[in-house]
């Protein structure tokens, strides 16, 4: 029997691997378990290299548990270890001056950087007491046991073994009792071990047999030691790409695309990566790309090594050259890290085009639900924009999709503004903005559908790559101001003309909470709708952005501004101006008088520079008395307006066609049309 120290230089070591060096206790299974599969792996490697000559055996690594002893056992039958090989791997810990490692990180140990060879040291979380009984591959070898209490004491002596490899016998601790369970263990070993290169046994296969579970006597294996990212892309076909994605996602409807990624230089990375069909507007989990270092699970938070877009995908990295930190838990910051980021873009984009070249048909298919992983990438990645924009789809009302290229060529003619910018007429709702969408059509213009949560943002970004190019709501303005050719004629009205039909149609409008509305004239043709409705484009836009982003909340709490035009040349408009204009002679032509007389003399004060007191006082009663009459005027035209059903019913007809007719004026509107029909 050989007693000693581990090589360490302070007793404070086990502590800060037990409390600080590892994030998370579940991960001394990964640990020791991949301990396992290198052990096994080196055997491989030596006997096809002619240097072990002997019968490889049943290669497995095998996971019990011994709940009466309170043990759990990992065994393997790979190279195993001489006591001098214990000594170098075990006993001496591969990094030196510990003292000036616990100096440097005892506050912050998740930061160390590099392969310290500590892996092993992990068990020392769950137990009280770690047994090594090991037999190495050499000729002549004796087996030998290693025992250490958590202290830097241990105990090396030679024992009975008749089989080449590994035990490492886990006494677990008193608190630690979760681990000594059979559900437990499971759940650990399929989630960090699921796709190990060596098949790894826990317990038997289970039956259901006279109305309970029993083992059968087949092992139960519980990893993919082949897993579809460690194939060939040319050997897979569109089922074992299936068949893998539901082994990671079990329950989830079929993915869109995948991509295959499979490079050895400069760096070495596999992986598949998925597009899975979300289930709302932007369901992001960004728990749902698993990171794996030769075929070890690390992590599943890969923010850094996945570009932020790429986070609504789903599937598996594998590289070994992802730098992470001595518990394989963390990523770090890193040049290489940044480069496989980068290539990782670069491969989606070149994918994604290859699949749009020779299989469009497919694609645009598929387009509605693969546009948002476009769209985001486009707004969130420069590079990934400048690729996509070969393939990125503009889809019109009719469904028809083009190539931002393709859609260019067919308006060009049309939608060429007098300044020579192309106007891109878009619609977000195909319904509700039936009435425009057709005017727009039937001047032989093509109309686009921007649906998703993420219009606002895609086409302002669409504008700052295109030249010359404006995104423009087919709703947002009259269509002659939406794609002006040439100069046109305005509405013509007088000043006071103009003051008594905006009261008269605006008294009319009914009260809608945070909404409001501007009345404006426009001479259009008498064949187009007498009152329309059109907001903002630029602040609807920014409403939109705002309730996506934080930081625009300004914007959010303003009120929906809208101009309800009012058509001078419609046959209908014109009755109702004339009729209003007799009917109101009498009463408003003395105050506007009036109201000219004071704003005049009003104008004349205010132009004083060095104006007197009592001057002062007759601005100010002026003003008053000028407010009065406003306010005088105002009633009078309101009173007259409630008498004239017309004026109601056409702002109703135009606020019903966007869909802002609601409640009791919706009720009222149509009590109203049944009364205009008798």
């Amino acid at each position: 029997m050989q007693k000693g120290k581990i090589g360490v230089t302070t007793e404070n070591i086990f502590p800060v691997i037990k409390k600080f060096l590892y994030s998370d206790h579940d991960i001394f299974l990964r640990e020791i378990v991949s301990n396992a599969i290198d052990a096994t792996q080196k055997l491989k490697t030596l006997s096809s290299c002619g240097e072990y000559k002997g019968e490889l055996g049943e290669l497995k690594v095998r996971v019990a548990i011994d709940k009466e002893n309170g043990t759990l056992t990992v065994s393997d039958s790979g190279i195993g270890m001489t006591a001098e090989d214990v000594d170098k791997y075990i006993n001496q810990i591969a990094f030196s001056g510990a003292e000036e490692f616990l100096a440097k990180y005892k506050d912050s140990a998740n930061a160390i950087i590099g392969h310290f060879g500590l892996g092993f040291y992990s068990a020392f979380m769950v137990s009280k007491k770690v047994e090594i009984r090991t037999k190495s591959y050499k000729e002549d070898a004796k087996a030998i046991s290693w025992t250490c209490d958590g202290s830097p004491e241990f105990e090396l002596n030679e024992i009975e073994k008749a089989e080449r490899g590994t035990d490492i016998v886990l006494y677990i601790d008193d608190d630690c009792k979760e681990f000594l369970e059979k559900d437990k263990i499971e759940a650990l070993l399929k989630k960090y071990c699921k796709f190990l290169p060596v098949p790894i046994v826990f317990g038997k296969k289970q039956e259901w047999k006279d109305g309970k579970w029993v083992d059968t006597e087949e092992d139960n294996v519980i990893n993919n030691t082949k897993p579809a990212w460690t194939v060939q892309p040319s050997e897979l076909k569109d089922e074992d790409y299936l068949k893998f994605y539901h082994e990671l996602y079990p329950g989830e409807e079929d993915p869109l695309f995948w991509i295959h990624l499979n490079v050895d230089y400069p760096f070495t990375l596999t992986g598949i990566l998925y597009f899975p069909k979300l289930k709302s507007n932007i369901d992001v989990q960004k728990d749902r790309i698993q990171l794996y270092c030769n075929q070890v699970f690390v992590t599943d938070s890969v923010e850094g090594v996945v570009p932020d877009f790429m986070m609504l995908m789903r599937g598996v990295i594998d590289s070994p050259d992802i730098p992470l930190n001595v518990s394989r838990s963390y990523l770090q910051s890193d040049a290489n890290v940044k480069k496989i980021s980068s290539y990782i873009t670069k491969k989606v984009a070149s994918q994604l085009e290859n699949i749009f070249k020779n299989r469009r048909q497919e694609f645009e298919e598929k387009w509605n639900d693969i546009k948002i992983f476009i769209e985001y990438g486009m707004l969130t990645d420069e590079k990934f924009a400048e690729a996509a924009m070969k393939f990125a789809l503009l889809a019109n009302t009719d469904d028809k999709k083009f190539t931002l290229d393709e859609y260019k060529e067919l308006i060009k003619g049309e939608q060429t503004d007098k300044d020579g910018y192309l106007v891109y007429l878009y619609a977000t709702d195909k319904t509700a903005q039936y009435s425009y969408i057709k005017n727009a059509t039937d001047k032989g213009y093509d109309v686009l559908l921007i649906d998703d949560q993420l219009g606002s943002h895609f086409v302002g970004m669409l504008e700052q790559k295109l030249e010359k190019a404006r995104f423009v709501r087919v709703d947002s303005d009259i269509l002659e101001n939406l794609i002006v050719k040439a100069d046109r004629k305005s509405a013509e009205l007088s000043a006071e003309d103009r003051s008594v039909f905006t009261e008269l149609f605006r008294s009319q409008i009914p009260a809608i909470e945070k909404t409001e509305f501007l009345v404006t004239f426009e001479a259009l043709s008498a064949e187009s709708s007498p009152v329309m409705i059109t907001q903002s484009e630029y602040m609807r836009r920014m409403k939109e952005m705002a309730a996506m982003q934080r930081g625009m909340s300004f914007y959010g709490e303003l009120p929906d501004t809208y101009s309800l035009i009012l058509n001078t040349e419609h046959p209908l408009v014109k009755r109702v101006m004339e009729e209003s204009k007799a009917a109101l002679a009498e009463k408003v032509s003395p105050l506007e008088a009036k109201i000219a007389d004071l704003t005049k003399t009003s104008e004349a004060l205010r132009e004083k520079k060095d104006a007197t007191d009592a001057e002062k006082e007759i601005l100010a009663n002026n003003e008053s008395q000028a407010e009065a009459l406003r306010k005088e005027e105002n009633e009078a035209i309101k009173a007259y307006a409630q008498t004239n059903p017309l004026v109601r019913q056409m702002i109703d007809i135009a606020l019903l066609g966007n869909n802002l007719l609601k409640g009791e004026a919706l009720d009222s509107f149509l009590k109203r049309s049944i009364d205009l029909l008798k």
